[in-house]
């Protein structure tokens, strides 16, 4: 998961989506790459856990947390509270590259990575280091968002990283009576779709939910599955799902 913007709401998407996998039957792991602002710990009601290191064939490993049946690893598991994680480039890629080959995932269909925004040092790293299927880029309605997002486009596209699809968040709010009112504009998704050729895979209401399921550790899409936003998740995973059962056919 990526963004070319901060604050588009990606570690939020990131933690439904994985959680719209896990209810399609599927074993899901989430890595929280974004080392200066760990907020996946949080939203799925981790907190300061105690992460421990075990003995495997491969020499020493770290054993990953696990929260509603998803495992999780993430710098806000080790770092203390509150504390800035002021890091250079070439900590930042120690770090991630250790997370990549340094934990014991065990069997797993889906490994989520949730990126800084941007396309600097953690983008890098991760290309470079592991084996990407595909990248997924997280938006809001807005030009200014898009047009960051263009850029993380091409640059997975030059380093040749598919770009899955696109999923456009704070689509719309919608009202006590069901009306629809687009907070942030409307558009910027399928404008952008079109014109990169990347599926739009789906539009996130603007639900204040979502954001409490964020703060309590209690992932909306899990607590209640029926909710409209909850739903749109739901139907992303049944289309990745898809995606990857078409290419292993393929293969």
């Amino acid at each position: 998961m990526s963004s070319g913007k901060g604050g588009v709401g990606k570690s939020t998407t990131a933690v439904n989506l994985a959680a719209a996998l896990k209810l399609t039957g599927a074993k899901v792991g989430l890595l929280d790459a974004d080392v200066y602002g760990p907020n996946v710990p949080q939203m799925l009601g981790l907190g300061q856990s105690e992460v421990t290191v075990i003995d495997t064939a491969n020499g020493q490993k770290f054993l990953p947390l696990e929260a509603h049946g998803i495992k999780v690893m993430s710098v806000g598991l080790l770092a203390e509270p509150d504390h800035p994680l002021a890091w250079r480039g070439p900590v930042l890629h120690k770090i991630i590259t250790q997370f990549i080959h340094d934990v014991e995932w065990g069997e797993l269909d889906y490994l989520l990575i949730d990126l800084p925004p941007g396309t600097g040092d953690a983008q890098i790293t991760i290309v470079q280091e592991s084996p990407i299927c595909g990248v997924i880029l997280v938006t809001t309605p807005q030009q200014v968002a898009v047009a960051d997002v263009r850029r993380s486009i091409y640059m997975f596209r030059q380093v040749g990283v598919p770009v899955l699809g696109i999923i456009e968040n704070m689509s719309y709010f919608i009202g006590v009576n069901g009306e629809e009112t687009a907070i942030f504009g409307s558009g910027g998704g399928e404008k952008l779709s079109n014109e990169l050729q990347a599926p739009l895979l789906g539009k996130i209401p603007l639900d204040p939910r979502i954001c409490n399921g964020g703060d309590t550790g209690q992932p909306l899409t899990l607590v209640d599955s029926s909710t409209i936003t909850s739903q749109v998740f739901i139907h992303i995973a049944t289309a990745l799902e898809a995606t990857f059962l078409a290419f292993s056919s393929y293969l």
